[in-house]
């Protein structure tokens, strides 16, 4: 597994050097596409706050699996997956419209940044200069970039295909001082499909002055389908032996400690529900990021989740060092989805690949700073199977 991954990579590594530097966009008509099963089509999704028109990209491939991906908010709108029966769902919780990405999202498939998760009190410290954020978490800390992040801004889009994979690279210019940030920092993410039935997001920036930066995908998964209830009966997996505690405000102590024997130890599958109530504080849950074994020197496997009664299987695989797991603490039927479903408390998780929260204002932490002539770079793949 690791092997075809590892070859996965670096096909992926070619395919990006061709679309952000070639720029080779290609019609899903084409023959060779036709042939392979792989294709990509694009379509209007709505209007923007601004008016702009959303374009819709979605991206198929010869066993069934149907990505969507729309460019308001770089968001990864919609995953189709076959179960163990050849029976097809959509697994991601999400909004019905642009609208509602905009106004009730609670960052659903969003891609976020400057500075995904918490940074404490909304304020870093970059050589010398201190930099103050929105406190837009329960007006005391800073949360996924800000008011107004990337998961509220609107990306270009443009489709590619190459002999393995079909995508979609979208790009987006944050400004010097946007939300608080310094540094025109320029974002390209990357979503790719293949007939391995792997979907890859790779996320590539650079600055004109130094930043922090910390970039990641914040989809919610119900491998049983994003209208079926709660997900406390997936099994999962985490390959990590430590994690970083927190406070009753989620903000990270500066600690790392070992996960065994306490609810956050997920080293072997376990179903989620199965110590979830041992979880203190409010609303409860899992919110928690784990520091991963591999701690991202290479690609590495980070996490397996398994549906019992569906069959589905996913693995993800990153190169940072920690990963985030939340359990849809905060969905609390407040939030009116796809097909009009409200969703409910745990009604779906998520796994962020990332560097750990607050990096910022821990030294001790894997940095998240980026300086000119440097580049940032970060992987994501996952895996899907079924049986």
């Amino acid at each position: 597994m690791k092997s075809r991954l590892l070859k996965s990579l670096s096909l992926l590594g070619v395919s990006l050097i061709c679309v952000i530097g070639c720029s080779s966009s290609t019609e899903s008509g084409d023959s060779d596409a036709v042939e392979s099963g792989l294709l990509v089509s694009t379509s209007d999704w709505g209007k923007s706050p601004s008016g702009e028109t959303v374009k819709a990209f979605t991206l198929t491939n010869e066993n069934g699996i149907k990505a969507v991906v729309i460019e308001f908010g770089g968001i990864l709108h919609s995953l189709e997956l076959p179960d163990k029966n050849g029976n097809t769902v959509d697994v991601l919780l999400g909004c019905a419209d642009v609208e509602g990405y905009n106004t009730d999202s609670p960052f659903f498939g969003a891609s976020t940044g400057r500075y995904a998760n918490r940074i404490a009190n909304g304020k870093f410290t970059l050589d010398g200069t201190e930099y103050t954020l929105a406190k837009n978490d329960g007006d005391a800390h800073h949360l996924h970039g800000g008011d107004v992040g990337y998961n509220k801004v609107m990306w270009k889009g443009e489709s590619f295909r190459t002999d393995d994979e079909v995508g979609v690279k979208l790009t987006y210019l944050s400004k010097d001082m946007e939300e608080g940030y310094p540094g025109n920092l320029n974002n390209t993410v990357v979503y790719s499909l293949n007939n391995d039935d792997e979907l890859k997001v790779y996320f590539e920036a650079t600055t004109d002055k130094p930043t922090v930066i910390n970039l990641t995908n914040h989809a919610y998964y119900n491998l049983s389908g994003h209208d079926s209830g709660t997900i406390l009966d997936h099994e999962l997996t985490i390959h990590a032996k430590n994690y970083t505690p927190t406070d009753d405000a989620f903000i990270t102590t500066g600690a790392i400690d070992p996960v065994a024997g306490q609810p956050v130890d997920f080293t072997s599958p376990k179903a989620i529900g199965k110590d979830i109530a041992q979880i203190s504080g409010d609303p409860g849950g899992y919110d928690h990021n784990f520091v991963l074994d591999h701690q991202g020197r290479e690609l590495g496997h980070a996490a397996t989740v398994t549906d019992p009664k569906s069959g589905r299987t996913m693995e993800i695989w990153n190169d940072e060092p920690g990963i985030q797991f939340y359990t849809g603490n905060f969905l609390a039927g407040e939030f009116a989805g796809k097909d009009g479903f409200v969703y409910q408390k745990n009604g779906g998780f998520c796994l962020e690949s990332q560097v750990y929260p607050d990096s910022p204002n821990h030294p001790d932490f894997p940095s998240p700073i980026l300086r000119p002539g440097e580049t940032y770079k970060h992987t994501i793949i996952m895996k899907f199977s079924a049986k």
